[in-house]
C-alpha cells in the first residue's frame, strides 16, 4: 500500500480525525520545568549534547530550528494508525493528500497548508528577553513571522518554576536610544535589558498575546503556546537566568550584511507596541465561555483578540457526553481525565517514556469538526482538552 492511499484508508476509517504521536523537543539553553509528563530519566533522551527536553509540539508541519545536530524530521508531527511506532506517516504528508477535506477549502486556498502549530512550553527559570520576527522582516531571510499566543493551564503547572512572572515590552518611559545602548553592550558584559522592561505576574487560566516584533521574557510557568509556522527569533538579553548567549542569537535571523548593523536589531522591534501604555489591557486574554450547558460541559476561548490564531478549552463534566461543531479543522491534547473522541480512546497523559505512543492528542479534519465530534467523559473528574485552530475560524472573538 502506497503513503497515498495508507493516508486515505486511515481518515476513512477514523470518520477524518487522526490519533497523534507525541513531539518532544530538546534544547540546549535554560533548564527544564520537567512539568511535560515525562519519565525523570528520559530528559536527556536525545544526548546530552542536545540538551533537556523542554518542549513539546502539537500539530506541527514544519521543522524545529534546532542547530545541526536536530534529526531531519525533528518537530513533525506524525499520524499513529497502529499499536507500534513504525505504523506512522506525517502529519505534513496526510495535508499534502487530503488538502480542504483536512485543513478546509478557505485554508488550503490561502496558505497552501496547516498554517500553525502549538507547543507547551516548560521552562524552570524565565526565558531571554528577545523578539519573533514580522513577516516583511522575516521574508527577507526566507522564512516566515512568528505572532504567538499564551495560555498557563492548571493541570500542567503543579509548580510554578523559579519566577512566574513575564516581561512585555519596556516601559513607557523608556527610549530607543536606552534600548539601544543596551544591545551595543552585548559582548561587554551583562546587558541587563530587562531593567527598562515591564514584568507581569502570570495568572493560571489566562494568557496572553504577543505580536510580532514585541521583546518578552517568558516566565516560569508551563505555557501552552500556539503559534504560526515559524520558529525564528532575535534574542536582545545576552545573560538570563545565569546563562550567557553569543551575539549569534542577537543577529542570526538578519541578512548577512546587516549582521553587523546594531540599527537593523533596532528596526525587527514594533516599537509602538513595545512601549504601548496600556499594555494590559491590550494584550491579556482572560478566557471567554463560548458556550455551556449546565452539569454537561463548558467550552471557553482562551487564544483570540488576534487575526492569525484561536484555541479553546472544552470541560466535559463526568459521566457526561456532548457533541461539539467547530468550524475549522483543529488540533487538541488532552490536559486532564479520560474517555474518548469519536471512535477513539484518549486519556491525559500520566508518565511517558520518550518514543512511547500516548492517547491524548488528535488532529480534527475540517470535514469532521463541522459534522460534529461526540466527547465522552467516562472518568470521574473534569475532561478537558486544549483546541488549537488557525485563522478562519469565524467565531473566534
Amino acid at each position: 500500500m502506497d503513503n497515498r492511499e495508507l493516508i486515505l484508508q486511515v481518515y476513512e476509517k477514523n470518520n477524518g480525525i487522526f490519533k497523534l504521536i507525541p513531539v518532544f523537543v530538546p534544547r540546549q539553553f535554560s533548564t527544564p520545568g520537567r512539568r511535560l509528563r515525562l519519565h525523570p530519566d528520559d530528559y536527556y533522551a536525545c544526548g546530552v549534547k542536545r540538551g533537556a527536553i523542554k518542549e513539546r509540539w502539537f500539530s506541527s508541519v514544519i521543522k524545529c530550528n534546532n542547530g545541526p545536530l536536530a534529526a531531519e524530521d525533528e518537530g513533525y508531527s506524525y499520524v499513529s494508525y497502529g499499536t507500534s511506532t513504525e505504523e506512522k506517516f506525517m502529519l505534513k504528508d496526510a495535508v499534502e493528500v487530503l488538502g480542504a477535506r483536512l485543513i478546509g477549502q478557505d485554508m488550503l486556498d490561502t496558505y497552501g497548508t496547516w498554517p500553525m502549530y502549538s507547543k507547551f512550553f516548560d521552562y524552570d527559570v524565565p526565558l531571554f528577553h528577545h523578539l519573533h520576527l514580522g513577516f516583511e522582516d522575516a521574508a527577507r531571510i526566507g522564512v516566515l513571522g512568528k505572532p504567538e499566543c499564551y495560555y498557563f493551564p492548571p493541570q500542567y503547572n503543579n509548580y510554578a518554576g523559579s519566577m512566574p512572572v513575564t516581561y512585555f515590552g519596556f516601559d513607557p518611559s523608556v527610549t530607543k536610544e536606552q534600548v539601544r545602548e543596551r544591545l551595543l553592550r552585548y559582548e561587554d558584559g551583562d546587558n541587563r535589558i530587562t531593567e527598562l522592561s515591564r514584568a507581569y505576574r502570570i495568572e493560571l487560566g489566562t494568557g496572553w498575546y504577543t505580536p510580532t516584533g514585541v521583546v518578552h521574557a517568558p516566565g516560569s510557568y508551563l505555557t501552552y503556546e500556539p503559534q504560526w509556522n515559524s520558529d525564528v527569533n532575535s534574542v536582545y538579553e545576552n545573560i538570563a537566568s545565569g546563562e550567557t548567549y553569543e551575539r549569534h542569537f542577537l543577529v542570526e535571523n538578519l541578512p548577512e550584511d546587516e549582521q553587523d548593523d546594531v540599527d537593523a536589531v533596532m528596526a525587527l522591534m514594533d516599537w509602538e507596541k513595545n512601549v504601548d501604555p496600556n499594555y494590559r489591557e491590550h494584550y491579556f486574554r482572560p478566557s471567554i465561555v463560548d458556550s455551556e450547558q449546565e452539569g454537561v460541559y463548558v467550552e471557553k476561548w482562551i487564544v483570540y483578540g488576534n487575526p492569525l490564531l484561536g484555541a479553546k478549552e472544552l470541560t466535559i463534566y463526568p459521566g457526561q457526553t456532548v457533541a461539539i461543531k467547530d468550524s475549522g479543522a483543529y488540533g487538541c491534547i488532552f490536559v486532564q481525565g479520560h474517555g474518548r473522541i469519536g471512535d477513539y480512546s484518549c486519556e491525559a497523559a500520566g508518565m511517558l517514556r520518550y518514543g512511547q505512543l500516548s492517547a491524548d492528542e488528535f488532529f480534527v479534519g475540517a470535514e469532521a469538526a463541522a459534522k460534529g465530534v461526540t466527547f465522552v467523559n467516562n472518568s470521574c473528574e473534569p475532561m478537558v482538552l486544549l483546541k488549537h485552530f488557525g485563522p478562519n475560524h469565524p467565531e473566534k472573538p
